[in-house]
């Protein structure tokens, strides 16, 4: 794709019909709804060839779609991400011979009922846990509110630590992380898979910090020296960032050579005009987000938000957003700070208000303490300005 060639605004699409062939097409405005992750992530090591040729297999974890696959052999999991607990879990359950999980560092997992009886979106997914996060563009008496409040907000962070160092048994797995929970609260941090923890206490599941360095015959060495002997090995390791149909000028406006993104309200660039991206704001509750994304884009695109933003007011908050990410929290630049969390009402709340609207409900407890709920979303959104295409 790329710019019109006439005068008009809006862009060219080569588009790649049934049979093959390509025809160009002009387009007044573009929303990019391919989300961030486009290709897988492998890694190419020395020994490869030799391994499969005795008869091993090295997957992807998103090829993993058949449990029989690992039925009676011997599995190794590279990754620590909740795909990766969800698949060495699934292996043993699955009949694997023996399954081993390979990862970098522990990091903190939350279970789905935090105690064994509060859903953790209860905990974590609320306005009052959030408000504990010193967040962007805030003034001088909300800095000193954090300041006040900051001996009770580390005994809270502290408090859970302990819960889900006992409940997950954390220490007996020596799977307790070095990072505090409060400084790593991102898109990345992972449900615990059920039934991990008990598996990797009981050994049956092995978990060995670090990294493969290279295939040896039937054995897969560690970046520790350790080696293990395998039939699959299964990459969970990711999946690339990208918007490889963007040529190559306009991907520099709109990734930083350190890889974050240059985007206001994580859908917008005004060097990219006639163009916005919806799913890519990602979350825990992703699906609400590029809904609010869509209705916060289609009036951005007919100049019918209230507050439509200028170009030079979107740089100057795309400036002071990267400023945040890279500087004051660093958690929150992962992905290439594609990631809402942990600030999922205050982005909420800067859409809805961009479209005219408010995104709290009456009841202050509820409000704090309720979870982001999709029908009172839509409620809001129904209250909003009439908003018709252009």
């Amino acid at each position: 794709m790329d710019r019109r060639p006439d005068p008009a605004p809006g862009w060219r699409l080569d588009l790649r019909g049934p049979d093959g062939r390509t025809t160009p097409e002009d387009f007044d405005f573009v929303a990019v709804c391919t989300g961030q992750f486009n290709e897988p992530h492998m890694l190419s090591l020395p020994g490869e060839d030799a391994f499969k040729a005795q008869g091993g297999r090295i997957l992807h974890s998103s090829q993993y779609n058949d449990p029989a696959i690992v039925k009676g052999r011997k599995i190794v999991v590279l990754g620590g991400s909740k795909s990766a607990t969800d698949i060495a879990v699934n292996a043993v359950n699955s009949g694997a011979a023996e399954v081993t999980l390979v990862y970098r560092e522990p990091v903190w997992r939350i279970p789905y009922f935090i105690g064994g009886l509060v859903n953790f979106k209860r905990i974590l997914y609320i306005r009052a846990q959030e408000e504990m996060f010193r967040s962007w563009g805030i003034g001088a008496m909300s800095r000193f509110a954090y300041v006040v409040a900051k001996p009770l907000v580390w005994a809270n962070w502290r408090g859970l630590e302990s819960l889900l160092k006992v409940q997950l048994k954390l220490s007996k797995c020596d799977m307790v992380p070095k990072e505090r929970i409060e400084d790593g609260v991102n898109c990345s941090v992972p449900i615990a898979t059920p039934g991990f923890f008990p598996m990797v206490a009981d050994k049956r599941i092995k978990a060995i910090r670090g990294s493969f360095e290279r295939y040896d015959s039937n054995t897969i060495v560690m970046t520790g020296g350790q080696r293990v002997q395998a039939d699959v090995a299964v990459l969970a390791i990711g999946y690339k960032l990208g918007v490889p149909f963007l040529p190559q000028a306009y991907r520099d406006r709109l990734v930083d050579p350190d890889g974050q993104y240059r985007f206001y309200r994580l859908i917008a660039n005004p060097d990219l005009p006639e163009m916005g991206f919806v799913g890519f704001n990602s979350s825990f509750c992703t699906v609400l987000c590029a809904d609010l994304a869509a209705n916060w884009l289609v009036r951005y695109a007919d100049g019918q938000l209230v507050r439509q933003p200028t170009p030079k007011e979107m740089r100057d908050n795309i400036e002071m957003m990267l400023h945040f990410k890279r500087v004051e929290r660093p958690a929150a630049g992962i992905y290439g700070g594609l990631c809402v969390a942990p600030y999922h009402f205050k982005h909420f709340d800067e859409l809805l208000a961009d479209i005219g609207v408010s995104g709290r409900r009456r009841n202050p407890l509820v409000e704090k303490f309720t979870p982001p709920d999709a029908a009172a979303y839509g409620r809001f959104l129904a209250a909003a300005p009439d908003y018709r295409a252009a």
